[in-house]
């Protein structure tokens, strides 16, 4: 193990944040990292337990907790802690197939896991809180990446097989990267300019700079996997040819396709899904980003606030913004409004708020589902002067002039049970008008986005998934496999499972692989 004393010896420090006032004033990532000696001290606090709950990926009450990817979190803290940064990240790499993504993005299913965080220890204090893992796999791999132990690695021996991945994010990466490793020659065909699916364009550049994704993916075709862009199979590109061509196919296309917010008067301009918004900014910052990188100078809010406009016809700056939808993408439209000059952010949540404390029947090891203040809501408390979230509360008109949004009328609502069925009705006399010249739609999604399934003929299911058929890999809480109904074709990641996390969709991706690799080699 590592320093028998080191949870008691030192205290969890996570990276840092750049403070928020300081930070909206560009879209760079904004989490300074602690330097190699105080990164080895919070490695060691890692105790190598005998029951690692952190790498378990556990099944308690049709949830899974802890790490999806399985990763060797104990063997690779106590590299860490000595110094031996190689290994490490071998034994990193083992497991995890883009940990410099994971290690920015993800929430960290494996720390509130951990032993050490363990709400229900009698001293709390000897403990000290959970390992800092999450930080300490980002700096394992970016140490790896600067020291030069990643480099390409080509496989030695091709199959004589070709597997066609449709879609670049991450479980489409994932079962790439992999079935490349195992010898079969490998494209991927992406619908956008650029690789990596809602990496690149759904998630705002403050959490996961591009050039990121862009280093993973050179270092991707290096080692031979080839890439199409601007390819959208089903409309751009015949499903039939692609079935023909490939000896499997991998349909990996994420599960896109936005649910509607139920209110009159949506069809006006100024109401728009939230993930074409992301994409929208995001598309405009590696725009303007790259213009003028190449004279040395770096991109102002304002230059890409302009773009914006100029290019999509979005207005942002001094305009009041509602956001529908208290989760992530919620909190990532948040943070970009602010950064783009909003004069008001307001985010609303039909659910209530959630507890400050764990709940009794949300026990540890599960997923704490408590009250957090994210990046976009301590933002806006910094910028407005007060939480932008509005809890138990839905938009039930827009309010349009001259075919534009100006406001939007909101009421509170409730759960109940009528007639042994749970339905959500409204609170009479809570109805109130917000100015509103830009709402959001952040409500989840419904499944994927149909036409490229229905390309190959493959069935859906009632989720609005891909439905796969077959035994499933136990750990993870997919439906049946991976393969479907259809000859060859298999499905991965949000497509077949539904909305879900980055590290899900690895772990859906290398899964998928394995059972690809299979079939191919009989």
């Amino acid at each position: 193990m590592n320093s028998p004393t080191g949870f008691m010896d030192f205290k969890r420090i996570e990276n840092g944040n750049i403070p928020p006032l300081e930070r909206i004033t560009n879209f760079k990532e904004f989490h300074p990292k602690l330097d190699e000696k105080a990164r080895r001290e919070q490695a060691s606090r890692c105790m190598n337990c005998g029951v690692p709950m952190c790498q378990s990926a556990i099944r308690l009450k049709g949830m899974v907790t802890g790490c999806p990817l399985h990763n060797y979190i104990p063997e690779w803290n106590d590299a860490l802690y000595n110094g031996q940064f190689d290994m490490a990240a071998w034994r990193l790499l083992k497991t995890s197939s883009f940990p410099e993504f994971t290690g920015r993005v993800c929430p960290a299913l494996c720390e509130k896991a951990c032993n050490c965080g363990c709400p229900d220890l009698e001293d709390k204090s000897i403990f000290n809180g959970a390992v800092t893992i999450h930080d300490n796999e980002l700096f394992i791999i970016e140490k790896a990446f600067s020291t030069g132990y990643i480099k390409p690695e080509v496989p030695a021996k091709r199959s004589g097989k070709k597997v066609a991945v449709i879609g670049s994010g991450p479980s489409g990466l994932a079962a790439a990267d992999w079935l490349n490793r195992r010898g079969h020659s490998v494209t991927v065909y992406e619908r956008e300019d650029r690789a990596g699916g809602l990496l690149m364009y759904g998630i705002p550049n403050m959490k996961l700079e591009k050039s990121i994704i862009e280093r993973r993916i050179e270092l991707m075709k290096q080692e031979g996997v080839e890439f199409v862009f601007n390819a959208d199979v089903g409309k751009t590109i015949s499903a039939e040819h692609i079935y023909n061509e490939y000896d499997a196919v991998a349909l990996c296309c994420g599960a896109k396709k936005a649910r509607k917010l139920a209110a009159s008067g949506v069809e006006t301009n100024g109401v728009m899904f939230a993930v074409d918004f992301l994409t929208d900014v995001t598309k405009c910052v590696v725009q303007t980003e790259t213009a003028l990188n190449k004279i040395g100078t770096e991109p102002t809010n304002e230059q890409i606030h302009k773009l914006l406009f100029e290019k999509y016809g979005i207005q942002v700056n001094a305009k009041h913004v509602v956001i529908v939808g208290g989760g992530d993408t919620g909190n990532d439209c948040c943070g970009s409004s602010i950064r783009l000059g909003a004069a008001s952010v307001t985010q609303i949540e039909m659910m209530p708020c959630p507890p400050v404390e764990r709940a009794k029947n949300n026990p540890w090891p599960e997923w704490p589902k408590v009250l957090k203040v994210d990046y976009g809501a301590e933002e806006s408390i910094a910028r407005f002067g007060k939480d932008p979230r509005v809890y138990e509360t839905t938009v039930k008109e827009v309010i349009s002039e001259n075919g534009h949004i100006t406001a939007v009328r909101t009421v509170e609502v409730e759960f109940k049970v009528i007639d042994g069925k749970r339905e959500l009705v409204e609170r009479p006399g809570t109805e109130k008008v917000l100015p509103c010249d830009l709402l959001l739609v952040a409500a989840g999604f419904t499944g994927c986005e149909e036409y490229t399934a229905q390309a190959f003929g493959v069935e859906l299911g009632q989720r609005g998934t891909v439905s796969s058929v077959g035994e499933a890999t136990p750990d993870l809480a997919s439906s049946n496999g991976y393969a479907t109904s259809k000859d060859k074709i298999f499905t991965a990641g949000d497509m077949h499972r539904g909305q879900s996390l980055v590290v899900w969709a690895i772990a859906e991706g290398r899964e998928c692989a394995h059972q690809i690799d299979a079939f191919l080699r009989g």
